[in-house]
Order: structure tokens, then C-alpha cells, then sequence
């Protein structure tokens, strides 16, 4: 890992996102990752909830599989710090459990 904080709930749920994104275009990794300018093991990596992915990757995913951000964002959602406790990511495991795969 490269030292960038990210929450494990949130990566695997952007992970669970991004490979159903993939597999419903029909690209496998490579071809994902030639068309987003990535290498498949990158795109592994964020599909196994290992890395969530930065701002421009984002933008280079959405763009090669031809969807809107909100596609691979959904479920995770920021929740606010307040002065009592820190800002944590939210999840969102209904529509993930009742819509989800076997990988």
C-alpha cells in the first residue's frame, strides 16, 4: 500500500461496484486498463478492495466504461465529523447484499 488512508469497507464496496461496471461492458481487466490508461493489476487491486482509486482514475474509469461517477460510488457515502467523533465513510450493505455476486 502506498501510505494513502482509505477505509476497507468503502474500497470493497467501490471494488464490488467497479467489477459489476466491468462485466457488464464486457472488458476484461487488460482491455479495461489499456482503455483507462491503467494497468490490470490496478484495476485488480481496487476490484479486490484493496485500493480505492484517486480523483483522475476515477474520472478514467468512468470514462472508458462509458458511466457516471455515481455508478462506482454507489453505497459509500461521506459522513460529516462532528465535534464528538472523526468523519467515517457510511455503506450502504442493503442494495450490496441484495443485488450482489459471487466472485
Amino acid at each position: 500500500m502506498d501510505g494513502r488512508l482509505r477505509d476497507k469497507a468503502a474500497a470493497e464496496r467501490f471494488g464490488r461496484n467497479l467489477w459489476r461496471a466491468r462485466r457488464r461492458a464486457s472488458f476484461s481487466q487488460e482491455e479495461l486498463g489499456r482503455l483507462a490508461s491503467l494497468h490490470r493489476t490496478h484495476i485488480g487491486m481496487m476490484e479486490a478492495g484493496v485500493r480505492l482509486p484517486r480523483v483522475d482514475t476515477l474520472i478514467k474509469l468512468t470514462s472508458a466504461l462509458a458511466v457516471e461517477a455515481d455508478e462506482l460510488l454507489e453505497g459509500i457515502e461521506w459522513v460529516v465529523p462532528s465535534p464528538s467523533r472523526p468523519g467515517s465513510f457510511s455503506i450502504d450493505t442493503r442494495s450490496w447484499k441484495a443485488g450482489g455476486h459471487a466472485r
